[in-house]
């Protein structure tokens, strides 16, 4: 064991010993899903009506796929495998797209999720003698409570901010000399543009860490947050179906996100053929969870996109690290045959130099092609120079942009704090052109 650790038992288990310890937890998952009227249907399709049926890890190859329309097709009560007095949190979707989703939790699911919060946050080095601000949404959004807890749990002193109200997040900062704060990448990018235009040097402040997630960003990104801050931003994912944060984090080393796989059985299939892929090749991240009782789900795929990191991480921890994200198979924007991810346009933009930290992809329709607009912020110090400063760096991030996704963008450049700012999950892609 060569770093801090939360739970080391688990977190350093030898492979073999991790892997019966999943057998015997799958084996009890397919036992609550049988409880389910959602399962007990797709179960008896493939003939299995035990868990005893699953004789190995292999065997969970078989299980049925479950997707976001299943929880859709399900609410409000078809995935709950418990009596409804044991249940004792849910956490639901907006709908805004139609049928919520929803999650519910016992007791057990509760602690659970909490502790691998916890794990989490221990094996970035954060212990108890650090303050904790929570600058993410809390309610039906899983982020806010689900790393609140896991804080308290590792006994940090926690600020519940919540999102939004800049100012009163840099007056909670300074005041309560905070040394990790959570956050979306692109509010902490917000944030520092904030703390520059109240007179605050990032030198005043006492923080040392950032635990970033909710929304995909690219690495250059994570580099700029920790320039301007001064600290070490370490990459989170998690998702409201698989309880929230605390599915995968970095560690002290930041050589890829360990996902916890006493609580989650991983696959990294390709999102067409759904056929397994090799360790290091790119595919959709399908997920079983091990330890929840109120909802199990089996085989979900999560759309996001991701590869298995190879060899050893320093830490010594034997959970298999996720690579960064690169984005959702459902983000992906098909521009005039061309496939790109958001992602993609983000890592281009965030190593030019004078570029801002905000920006916005719009997609349109000109006659039968499609047209790209990137508008981007930049340093409000070239608006002052020749005008042709800004042509010469519009035309270098077009040059840029072209090379990196085979598509020439139209480049809008914007003075600091134009673009619509996201306390939230940031929108980065306003794509109006008609559906058909």
């Amino acid at each position: 064991m060569n770093a801090p650790a939360w739970n080391p038992a688990i977190e350093f288990m030898e492979r073999e010993a991790l892997e019966r310890l999943q057998l015997a937890s799958l084996r009890k998952t397919v036992a609550w899903a049988l409880k389910t009227p959602f399962y007990r249907r797709r179960l008896a399709e493939i003939g299995l009506n035990r868990p005893e049926d699953i004789g190995s890890l292999r065997d969970a190859r078989q299980l049925p796929y479950t997707t976001k329309d299943d929880l859709r097709d399900a609410y409000p009560e078809g995935l709950l495998a418990v009596d409804r007095e044991e249940v004792v949190r849910l956490h639901t979707s907006s709908g805004t797209t139609g049928a919520p989703t929803v999650i519910y939790h016992t007791q057990h699911d509760i602690d659970g999720w909490t502790e691998l919060v916890a794990r989490c946050i221990a094996a970035t080095g954060a212990t108890r003698r650090d303050v904790f601000q929570n600058m993410t949404n809390y309610g039906l959004f899983t982020g806010g409570l689900g790393l609140h807890y896991g804080a308290e749990r590792v006994g940090m002193l926690v600020i519940p901010a919540s999102s939004g109200n800049t100012s009163r997040q840099i007056q909670l900062m300074r005041n309560f000399r905070v040394t990790v704060v959570h956050a979306t990448p692109s509010y902490l990018l917000h944030l520092q543009a904030a703390l520059a235009g109240e007179g605050v040097d990032v030198t005043e402040l006492a923080l040392q860490k950032a635990f970033v997630g909710a929304e995909p960003y690219s690495e250059e990104t994570r580099d700029k947050i920790e320039s301007l801050f001064g600290v070490k931003a370490y990459n989170s994912y998690g998702l409201s179906e698989m309880n929230g944060p605390g599915v995968a984090f970095e560690c002290l080393y930041q050589t890829g996100l360990h996902l916890w796989e006493d609580a989650y059985l991983l696959e990294i299939l390709n999102p067409q053929t759904l056929q397994p892929l090799a360790e290091g090749e790119s595919g959709e991240i399908v997920l079983t969870t091990l330890q929840r009782q109120a909802t199990p789900l089996l085989r979900y795929r999560t759309r996001d996109l991701s590869h298995l990191v190879g060899g050893h991480c320093p830490c010594g921890r034997v959970h298999r690290r996720l690579a960064r994200l690169q984005g959702r198979s459902d983000d992906l924007l098909i521009i005039n045959g061309v496939n790109v991810f958001p992602s993609q346009i983000e890592s281009a933009l965030m190593k030019i130099s004078g570029v801002g930290t905000n920006y916005l992809i719009q997609l349109e329709k000109r006659g039968s092609l499609d047209r790209l607009l990137v508008k981007t912020e930049v340093e409000a110090v070239l608006f002052a120079g020749p005008p042709h400063t800004l042509d010469e760096l519009r035309e270098r991030i077009s040059e840029s942009l072209r090379t990196t996704i085979l598509v020439k963008p139209v480049v809008e450049l914007h003075p600091p704090g134009d673009l619509p700012i996201s306390e939230g999950k940031a929108k980065r892609v306003l794509d109006l052109r008609p559906a058909f």
